[in-house]
């Protein structure tokens, strides 16, 4: 069985390593947050700080943006993600699942957070998955909101798919 975490699609493209993970997972990721791939691509703002770093991240988003506009992936997406919190999985080597889900943005935060972010929380949320980040300003706001959310900060992936917290250990007292 693989662990789900809810992910948005750049995070991925950053942090190359989560593909590759010790075990099996499953990604869970926003659709809008694929199609905005496209978006940081053309962006002329750096991604990383490092020019080597950003043209590589780059490319990589580039290359998962062609991935989900291929004829093939992109009517699988459009037959799939009709109704709200529906589902379309790729599978990759290395166990790894990419699922992306229709979320509606329900602007239930008004502006604490901006659509992604509040994407980002529904679908953690709706599928009971712990969310993946490496947004400090983000993490603070999940708790001082007390967004009945659970989230890992990316450099703890290891911890959190080898051992990781039960939604049951937080919830007892």
């Amino acid at each position: 069985m693989s662990k789900q975490f809810v992910i948005e699609a750049i995070m991925l493209a950053i942090y190359g390593e989560l593909m590759v993970p010790s075990q099996p997972v499953e990604y869970l990721i926003p659709a809008s947050t694929i199609y905005e791939l496209d978006e940081f691509i053309q962006s002329p703002e750096p991604i990383m700080p490092y020019s080597a770093d950003d043209q590589y991240v780059r490319r990589i988003m580039k290359e998962m943006s062609q991935f989900f506009a291929d004829p093939f992936n992109r009517k699988r997406m459009e037959k799939g993600l009709i109704a709200p919190w529906s589902k379309v999985p790729f599978s990759f080597p290395n166990g790894v699942t990419l699922t992306v889900v229709k979320v509606e943005d329900n602007a239930m935060w008004g502006e604490i957070f901006d659509p992604v972010e509040t994407q980002l929380l529904l679908t953690a949320m709706k599928f009971e998955a712990p969310l993946l980040t490496d947004q400090p300003d983000y993490q603070d706001r999940i708790l001082e909101y007390i967004v009945p959310v659970q989230f890992y900060d990316v450099d703890d992936f290891d911890f959190a798919l080898e051992q990781g917290i039960s939604l049951n250990d937080l919830r007892e007292p």
